[in-house]
């Protein structure tokens, strides 16, 4: 019993750690290679992906597709 809960925890925690939080603006300070999503009007979903870099380069940023939706296996029809 004691195992079945011990993996429930860490399950319930894994997947609140892979959930990502987009921010409003960009941060000033980004460690290297560190990944960060922010509220960009000026992409087509609305969301930039922002890529830290070393000093002296510049950050690498990407306008990320807008997310699609998932049929439903009620709407699909074959």
């Amino acid at each position: 019993m004691r195992i079945v809960l011990v993996a429930l925890l860490v399950l319930a925690g894994a997947d609140v750690a892979s959930a990502q939080t987009v921010l409003k603006s960009e941060p000033l300070f980004l460690a290297p290679y560190e990944v960060v999503h922010v509220h960009d009007l000026s992409c087509p979903g609305g969301v930039r992906k922002v890529v830290g870099a070393m000093r002296g380069l510049h950050r690498k940023r990407t306008c990320l597709p807008a997310p699609e939706e998932q049929a439903s296996r009620v709407d699909a029809t074959p």
